[in-house]
Order: structure tokens, then C-alpha cells, then sequence
């Protein structure tokens, strides 16, 4: 239970010595792997029955690369196509938005630091290196966040591009030819 307590002491203090920006710096960082656990639940849950539904649909209508075939092929394409991505930019604009967060903590650290110099002036290093330090965390905890969620972020863009490359092949047209008539 010590392991608990000293556990959130030593996180307190982390959001203490970094500043209120760090709070910011926590809300996106757990939106954006909210959304990134989501994406990994439908891609291994929930896309193979879409898809499959998908090619009973396109098995059970015609596929004889009429103007209706083409069309339903499409449809079923992009309502797919759309689901997989889902969510996707929001995830890379919130790992973009994670770094410009770290630099406005900076900001805010150097607020404080030139605050400290105007009422203490610059003989006061202790107070000056609070705010340093202050100014320096929230851009490596932007900084780490952003990177967090990198990998996850291109794995699962890759994966709806070839998930819809593999529909696609699956929803082929058959071309039928037509009987030519014999020459007399």
C-alpha cells in the first residue's frame, strides 16, 4: 500500500514542478489512446464481420460490371473505407497538438522564470531554476506523448489501406463476353 501512496506522491509532484499545462498535456494524450485502443478493438473485432458481411452482400448481387454492379461495389467500398478510418486524423491531430502543448508550457515556465527576476532580480538561482525546470517538463512530457502514440498512429493507417486493398480485391467484377457472331 506505500507503493501506492509514494506512486501518486512522486506523480503529484511531477504536475506540480511541470504546471497547469501538464493537465492539458494529460487530457489529449488520454483522448488520443482512448481513440487509438478503440481503433485496435474494430480493426481485430469488429472490421472482419463488416467485411465479411460486405462480400455476402456482393455475392448475393449482380456482378456483371453493370452500371448497378459498379455502383454497388462502390457504395459497399466506401461505407467500409469509412469506418476503418474512422478516427484516424483525429489521432494525428492530437499527437500534433501534443508537442505545441509542451511549448506553450515552456512559455508559461519562462513567464514565471522572468516574473521570479522582476520581484527577485538574478541572485536568486534556486527560484530561477523552479522555473526552468517548470519551463523544460512540459515540453519533454508534449514531447513523449506525441511519440507514445507514433507508432500505433502509422500501423493503423497501413492497416485500413490494406484492409480496404484487400476488399477490394475480394469485390472483383466478372466481365462476361458476349458471343460474337460468325462471319458468313
Amino acid at each position: 500500500m506505500t507503493f501506492l501512496f509514494e506512486a501518486w506522491a512522486s506523480i503529484r509532484g511531477f504536475f506540480e514542478l511541470g504546471g497547469p499545462v501538464l493537465y492539458g498535456i494529460l487530457a489529449v494524450t488520454m483522448l488520443m489512446w482512448t481513440l487509438i485502443v478503440e481503433r485496435l478493438w474494430y480493426f481485430f473485432g469488429v472490421l472482419p464481420g463488416e467485411m465479411r458481411g460486405a462480400r455476402q452482400l456482393w455475392e448475393s448481387g449482380r456482378r456483371d460490371g453493370s452500371w448497378f454492379a459498379a455502383n454497388l461495389r462502390r457504395l459497399i467500398l466506401s461505407e467500409v473505407g469509412l469506418s476503418a478510418r474512422r478516427n484516424l486524423g483525429l489521432i494525428q491531430t492530437l499527437m500534433q497538438i501534443l508537442p505545441l502543448l509542451g511549448l506553450l508550457g515552456t512559455v508559461w515556465g519562462m513567464v514565471q522564470v522572468f516574473e521570479i527576476m522582476t520581484v527577485f532580480g538574478t541572485g536568486n538561482a534556486r527560484l530561477m531554476a523552479g522555473g526552468v525546470s517548470q519551463a523544460t517538463i512540459p515540453t519533454m512530457s508534449g514531447l513523449v506523448a506525441a511519440l507514445s502514440g507514433l507508432y500505433l498512429s502509422a500501423w493503423l493507417r497501413q492497416r485500413a489501406k490494406l484492409k480496404m486493398e484487400e476488399l477490394e480485391d475480394a469485390l472483383e467484377m466478372r466481365f462476361e463476353e458476349q458471343p460474337r457472331e460468325a462471319a458468313a
